[in-house]
């Protein structure tokens, strides 16, 4: 049966954003320097050269068995490359760099998946997958964003930025958000790809809330720093006060203290704190400033009804997102990025974490070709967030994406919001 020409047109803009996901990692991995891909930024995460081999790999073992007529051809390198997930039981990897293939061998593997899968990708029959591929790659494109700001800047090659947008002074308050539903999740009908967590489409009714006007601003939570938050152990849960004292944590992990001030590491450079950006912290850490201040973090549906009211939101965005900036701006910078209820930057400038525990909605079912995606983490140890980044594709900002961390994780762009009952 001949392809009709609607199905031709989506095959080929999926095919050019697959190209495009490709563009934006592939220059990610050039920011590092050579001697510096085989270190590890963050603990909990692989050393760079994995996540090079770990792209491709990817693609071919979710593609190449569906066209069919390809073999493969590197079994070692389609296994050792194939999943990068979160430390199991607490444990960190043990790895040494002399562990890994050279990079000659690993750029090798990357390009000969694409010489292979790209002239068969026509003959792929399930969208989908193209779907998958893309937004997979893109994920990583801002989690490799967060890993390589770790690094040493030394280690990186620098960019230049092309400066950031200035605003009034915050006028910090709350919104009324009254009480009404929210829709979460898709619609195994909707014409929209979404993740098998995503699903199925349902209401929730959510009571009449405030809720913070603007995301807590790095000067907010240098307040709670001054006034002893992090040493008053009413203000965590047992668990978070274990963690920040067995791991000596201080401040939050992107701020650096010296010269008698605090300073923000930026991608490519140390800039003093700007007092009215978002400011980035772990889960625990977000719970504990909500405490001081006598509030807490919004559930995944009343965040959901601050932005998108009863109904999914089919519009354009405003904010700052897509690969945008590096750095975020001040909470205020954008006027027009603001809900029906009047909430600003509730999409993009950091994700949000909320109270919702990650879980499966009512009729979840794992994809068949990717069992584990979520599946592997409804263990009550993951917190969903919402919003996105700067450096948060498009795409995943519709209303029913979710993401997820572990509470103690303090290396992703998440700021957060509090709420009052």
């Amino acid at each position: 049966m001949l392809a009709t020409q609607p199905d031709v047109e989506i095959q080929h803009n999926l095919l050019s954003r697959l190209a495009d996901a490709r563009r934006q990692t592939d220059r990610l991995f050039e920011i590092v320097k050579p001697e510096a891909l085989y270190t590890r930024p963050i603990p909990e995460r692989h050393r760079i050269v994995f996540y090079i081999g770990h792209l491709e790999a990817f693609d071919w073992n979710l593609l190449s068995p569906r066209i069919g007529k390809l073999k493969p051809f590197h079994p070692q390198f389609d296994q050792l490359f194939a999943f990068g997930i979160d430390p199991v039981d607490g444990r960190l990897p043990s790895d040494k760099p002399a562990d890994w293939p050279s990079l000659a061998e690993v750029r090798g593997y990357v390009i000969r998946v694409r010489n292979s899968l790209d002239p068969a990708l026509d003959a792929l029959a399930d969208p989908m997958l193209l779907h998958v591929a893309i937004e997979h790659r893109l994920m990583h494109a801002e989690t490799l964003a967060y890993m390589l700001h770790q690094l040493p800047f030394a280690d990186r090659f620098q960019q230049t930025g092309s400066g950031e947008p200035s605003a009034e002074p915050v006028r910090f308050g709350m919104v009324d958000i009254p009480a009404g539903s929210a829709t979460l999740g898709l619609s195994r009908h909707d014409q929209v790809f979404g993740w098998d967590n995503e699903y199925e489409a349902h209401s929730v009714a959510v009571p009449a809330f405030t809720i913070d006007q603007y995301k807590v601003t790095n000067g907010q939570y240098q307040q709670f720093i001054d006034a002893g938050g992090y040493e008053d152990r009413s203000l965590w849960s047992p668990a978070d006060w274990n963690w920040k004292s067995e791991q000596s944590i201080t401040r939050p992990i992107f701020w650096k203290w010296h010269s008698g001030r605090w300073f923000l590491r930026n991608m490519f450079e140390e800039i003093p704190l700007p007092a009215d950006w978002p400011v980035y912290v772990s889960h625990a850490e977000a719970s504990a400033y909500a405490r001081w201040v006598g509030k807490k973090l919004p559930s995944e549906a009343q965040w959901h009804r601050a932005e998108h009211g009863s109904d999914e939101e089919t519009g354009g965005h405003c904010g700052r997102f897509d690969f945008d900036k590096w750095n975020p701006s001040p909470v205020n910078a954008l006027s027009e990025s603001r809900s029906a209820f009047g909430v600003a930057g509730l999409i993009g400038n950091g994700w949000e974490w909320t109270s919702t525990v990650f879980a499966p909605f009512e009729g979840f079912q794992p994809f068949p070709f990717y069992p584990g995606y979520s599946a592997n983490f409804f263990d009550g140890q993951h917190y969903v967030v919402k919003g996105g980044s700067t450096r948060t594709e498009t795409c995943m900002l519709r209303p029913s994406f979710r993401n997820w961390f572990q509470p103690h994780y303090q290396y992703v762009y998440a700021g957060f919001r509090c709420v009052s009952e």
